[in-house]
């Protein structure tokens, strides 16, 4: 998308209070390649253009905090997506890295997608479910899967001023840092991830968090009810094998990966069956502890109360879905007893395989 296309904005498109938006605000920036927009993003980020009526909805029930004029211009450009510009440089370090942070995408004016300011996953539910502070609007969401989020913060300028960008770290106590003095300037500052070239640092970090992390505690019962001989020692050789070959832990559609989906499921089912995909995979709504075991929960996202080290920090659910479904289409995953379970034969193939990368 071109800078000339900014024209098209409509130029007596007011706020709530009746005062005209002002545009501009990224003259002379060029959009070519800056958003994704690949399937996964026009699914679950980006809403049709909004309008005047929406606008001023979408912002009273985001509690009154008016939206930045460079925000709703962006929006009536691009509704909302993932980017292919996620990293903006910091000048203080975060949980992320030492001197940038980055985002998954921008959150739409909106409510149907999943990733919109009033969607399913966007603002109101990062503040209400999540516990982020009331400090102003989540506008993009991070690989951390929740962990953390950058904010438009209206602490200094009232609701109805011109707030500034900030990044805030749950895993930190929720700390707020400085990202950019307000939203424009944030987004002419997003660069491509190949400006900070950390990938050796990440990869070493990995592969001390998967050599020397704490497991999960559902993940630790589940080793004990199974009684697998060196149960720990082989998960942990098939996540060396995967940080080696990626550079980082991350589980995606590649075999190692679809072997660590097949050995939690095999765990998980040492002490629960799964009804569904999403009852294997998803928390109970309310859940704040390790009591019921669930995918995400022995792998991905750990409480900041009682973390674990041995995360992957996060994950794709199209990638565990695609390995569900192919299980289930392969007869490896077979329904029994009302809930699902590996093939007996399947199941110590899985082991088999498993004893083979660690050894």
């Amino acid at each position: 998308m071109s800078v000339e296309d900014i024209d098209s904005v409509e130029p007596d498109s007011r706020r709530a209070d009746g005062v005209p938006r002002t545009t501009g605000h990224f003259d002379g920036l060029d959009f070519d390649g800056f958003w994704d927009d690949g399937d996964y993003s026009r699914e679950n980020y980006v809403e049709p253009g909004p309008t005047d009526d929406l606008i001023a909805s979408i912002e009273e029930e985001l509690g009154g905090y008016r939206l930045p004029d460079s925000y709703v211009e962006l929006m009536r450009l691009h509704n909302g997506g993932m980017v292919e510009r996620p990293c903006h440089p910091m000048d203080e370090p975060t949980n992320w890295a030492e001197n940038h942070i980055q985002i998954s995408g921008l959150y739409a004016i909106g409510r149907t997608a999943t990733w919109s300011l009033c969607g399913e996953l966007g603002s109101t539910f990062m503040r209400e479910e999540w516990g982020y502070p009331d400090i102003g609007v989540g506008i993009a969401d991070t690989p951390s899967a929740g962990h953390e989020q950058v904010m438009l913060d209206y602490r200094a300028c009232g609701s109805r001023g011109e707030p500034r960008v900030v990044h805030v770290d749950q895993e930190a106590d929720y700390r707020i840092t400085l990202v950019a003095p307000d939203f424009a300037t944030f987004v002419r500052g997003l660069v491509r991830e190949d400006e900070f070239d950390d990938s050796a640092e990440m990869k070493e970090a990995d592969l001390t968090a998967v050599r020397h992390g704490t497991l999960s505690p559902i993940v630790r019962r589940a080793l004990e009810v199974a009684d697998l001989q060196d149960g720990e020692a082989l998960l942990r050789a098939l996540a060396e094998r995967i940080v080696t070959e990626k550079g980082f832990f991350a589980l995606h559609a590649d075999g190692d990966s679809w072997l660590m989906y097949d050995v939690m499921f095999w765990l998980y089912s040492h002490l629960a069956t799964a009804t569904s995909f999403e009852d294997f995979v998803n928390r109970a709504e309310g859940q704040i502890d390790y009591e019921r075991p669930c995918y995400t929960l022995m792998v991905t996202t750990s409480f900041v109360a009682d973390p674990y080290g041995f995360c992957t920090g996060g994950y794709a659910e199209g990638f565990l879905r695609d390995w569900w479904a192919a299980k289930v289409e392969r007869g490896n995953l077979i329904a029994v007893d009302g809930g699902y379970r590996f093939d007996p034969e399947y199941a110590a193939q899985v082991l088999r395989v498993l004893h083979a990368t660690g050894g």
